[in-house]
């Protein structure tokens, strides 16, 4: 929090001297501009902490302490703008010198979440801030196949004594009279130590003995956490939602929501309109190419399933010989004698996938999701891979997670399929407009520098 504060207010003030130095060889109104810094730093600290930034569990979260950071500062300098503007203040400051502010307090803290993330997470690793006392309390066998251990070093706690039980004296009515000597040890050990937190690890099923043991330990004034046990463990992984009174773990995400939807649309008929201005001339000498090169229409056209299993024509430049749009096709091979001399090239640039940008204004399509197959294939996958149907709970999309990370292009092998379907998954479940916007980033890096589509 310090060290951010003193990151603004030194960028805010960096930036007006050096700008009027450079422009006007002079330093005026210095004190309006440190003034200005230090109201830039004591609302971005605000916004940061009401978000919770400044928690161990969100600094070493990195993408998302980026994405805060980018969207509180842009927001800010939005918000302070519009304030000076209505009350007719914004004069006061020069355009280059707010300009400038805003991009070298952005790139400043930036870099320095990103050397602060890496730094404490290897700091969480090493124990470094495991400054809480704690005992553990668990079932004999179970802290050495748990990660309970490892999480709790990694978020400040210090585990100063373990107390195993067997699991026949946990399942025994007794078990209090059983472990009497050890629990009293335990409670004279933990009121000499200062212990701050008490921490049970055994499996959630013996309500007996969790409840035997919380009232064992009601004579230390410190707070009592059931870690989860393996199976629970696995589930609550996942988010968790609130149903009136009830928590439930998000096993399986709907759709996109109404607003997640409208903004994917806005970020593709923002996109698609752009790419097709930038790459009309592409376009157009490829359409020449193919005319000049070989007999057959311009584009290919071929039924894929789209949003909830609709199916529609997707547009591609033909890169074949033959035009395949039935019950069975065979699919695209290294060296395969049905694709033109132009069409290797369009293939392995991906040059033959822009005309999908008109689907994408058409709404068939987005910029990035699962990638669509044709319905040939789609029908023979979704009955041998599990889950296959999910792909079609958001729209297909020009790129996609599974093939920025190697799964791009023909899938010889049932595992190969079986992996890209598993990234497909995993981005419906994860969707954020950012992942959208690094996909499309590394979509344009992997075209160029690893082309692995024929």
């Amino acid at each position: 929090m310090v060290a951010d504060a003193m990151l603004v207010v030194v960028s805010g003030i960096g930036c007006a001297l050096g700008y009027h130095l450079a422009t006007s060889g002079g330093f005026v109104k210095a004190n309006v501009y440190a003034a200005a810094s230090v109201l830039v730093a004591l609302n971005f600290i605000l916004l940061t902490t009401v978000q919770h930034g400044y928690r161990l569990e969100t600094i070493t979260n990195l993408g998302r302490t980026v994405r805060m950071t980018l969207t509180t500062w842009t927001g800010l300098f939005g918000a302070l703008l519009a304030i000076a503007f209505t009350m007719k203040v914004s004069e006061d400051f020069s355009r280059g010198t707010t300009i400038s502010f805003y991009l070298v307090g952005l790139a400043v803290l930036l870099v320095f979440k990103i050397v602060a993330a890496r730094w404490i997470a290897r700091g969480l690793r090493n124990g470094a801030f495991a400054n809480s006392r704690a005992v553990l309390i668990a079932e004999f066998g179970l802290p050495a196949s748990s990660n309970a251990m490892v999480d709790l070093a990694q978020h400040g706690y210090r585990l100063m004594h373990i107390m195993e039980i067997p699991s026949k004296e946990l399942a025994s009515p007794l078990l209090l009279s059983t472990i009497a000597p050890r629990f009293e040890e335990l409670i004279t050990y933990a009121k000499e130590n200062r212990i701050e937190h008490v921490f049970l690890l055994m499996s959630w099923s013996r309500q007996h003995a969790i409840d035997s043991i919380l009232d064992a330990l009601k004579v230390l004034p410190v707070p009592v956490y059931l870690v989860p046990d393996g199976p629970v463990a696995r589930f609550l992984r996942y988010p968790r939602q609130s149903t009136g009174t009830t928590f439930a773990a998000e096993l399986r995400r709907a759709p996109l929501s109404w607003n997640e939807r409208t903004l994917k649309r806005t970020l593709d008929l923002v996109g698609a309109s752009f790419a097709l201005v930038v790459f009309a001339p592409v376009m157009l000498g490829t359409a020449v190419l193919i005319k000049l090169t070989s007999k057959g229409p311009v584009f290919f056209r071929q039924t894929r399933n789209g949003f909830s299993g609709r199916p529609f024509k997707i547009f591609k430049f033909r890169t074949m010989r033959v035009l395949e749009d039935g019950p069975t096709i065979r699919q695209a091979e290294k060296d395969d004698p049905r694709v033109t001399g132009i069409g290797k090239w369009l293939r392995k640039t991906s040059i033959d996938e822009l005309p999908q940008l008109f689907n994408v204004l058409k709404g068939d399509m987005s910029l990035v999701g699962p990638r669509p197959h044709a319905a040939a294939h789609n029908t023979e996958y979704e009955q041998i891979i599990g889950n296959y149907a999910f792909r079609h709970h958001v729209k297909p999309g020009i790129t996609g997670w599974a093939q920025v990370n190697g799964y791009r292009g023909e899938t010889r092998a049932l595992e190969l399929m079986q992996k890209r379907v598993e990234y497909d998954l995993w981005y419906i479940n994860n969707w954020s407009p950012w992942l959208d916007l690094k996909i499309l980033l590394r979509t344009a890096i992997t075209t160029f520098v690893r082309p692995i589509a024929y």
